[in-house]
């Protein structure tokens, strides 16, 4: 059976491998086709897309946008975009400017803390990546102010933390907007993870439905037997596609593999992509 995953992540972003090893290790896993969906950021899909030419395998261009709904985070994937859109590659350079910002002023909390941190040390420890808190993680633990990356988030990068700062976030339908003006599919990603109760969910579904939703992520790597039923339910009760991803990061998460997700138990069907994409063509090849 030809197998995908939707949802990946590189080391432009909080993953820990390169475009290429991520093709190389889709090909390793048998993958017909990966989406590099890197947190709001588009660095990597150049390199992806031209290394795999040639190779059996099909890298489809993606995003992930981290939004802001009535206090959540919310994230939402943008498949099969067009990256290099003129609009969409400037609203992308100010969502890393606003990182940026943010990653200084943190870095200056935690170096008031007795940490020896500065944002042009993050950047020489992790070179080319979007800067996460992932990151931030990563170097606590790498100089020994921690002895585990939950142990940096909780006492250093998590919400509640005295060091964190907020960065300025678009909200879900935004995102919804900013994805089909590249002519991508906008994918609701995780939704179990938010823990917001049926009825807030569904609400939330609806609204981003009317912005022009496609799909629900319906498989996913923490996903039991019965979240995945219920979202595949959720899916079909909205008229939505399913999409699904293993949100692999590499060494970030450990025991989370490409395509297979934890314990080898996440398969995602070729042709849950190949409706995706047909969804795609009726959007855009029509317009």
């Amino acid at each position: 059976m030809k197998i995908v995953d939707l949802h990946v992540h590189s080391c432009c972003s909080d993953g820990t491998l390169t475009p290429s090893e991520l093709v190389d290790l889709a090909l390793q896993k048998g993958l017909s086709a990966f989406a590099l969906t890197d947190h709001d950021t588009t660095a990597g899909l150049d390199e992806a897309i031209g290394y795999a030419q040639g190779r059996d395998i099909e890298v489809i261009p993606g995003i992930e946008f981290s939004t802001e709904y009535k206090g959540r985070d919310i994230h939402i994937l943008g498949l099969a975009i067009d990256w290099h859109s003129a609009a969409f590659e400037k609203r992308i350079r100010a969502f890393v400017d606003s990182r940026v910002e943010r990653n200084r002023k943190m870095c200056e909390n935690l170096s008031g803390a007795g940490i020896d941190i500065s944002y042009e040390k993050l950047l020489a420890a992790f070179p080319g990546a979007v800067v996460t808190r992932a990151h931030y993680a990563r170097y606590l633990l790498d100089h020994g102010y921690v002895k585990s990356l939950p142990e940096a988030f909780e006492r250093y990068v998590g919400d509640h933390t005295p060091y964190f700062v907020p960065r300025q976030k678009v909200t879900p339908v935004q995102a919804v907007e900013l994805i089909l003006q590249a002519k991508g599919l906008p994918i609701l990603a995780h939704p179990t993870l938010y823990h917001m109760g049926k009825d807030a969910l569904q609400t939330l579904v609806s609204l981003l439905k009317e912005a022009g939703l496609a799909g629900i992520e319906a498989v996913y790597s923490t996903y039991s037997a019965g979240e995945e039923r219920e979202m595949r339910q959720l899916a079909a009760r909205n008229g939505l596609l399913i999409s699904g991803g293993s949100d692999f990061h590499g060494s970030n998460k450990p025991g989370l593999e490409l395509a297979t997700g934890y314990h080898g138990k996440l398969v995602i069907p070729f042709d849950i992509w190949e409706r995706l994409r047909e969804k795609g063509r009726a959007l855009y090849e029509e317009a």
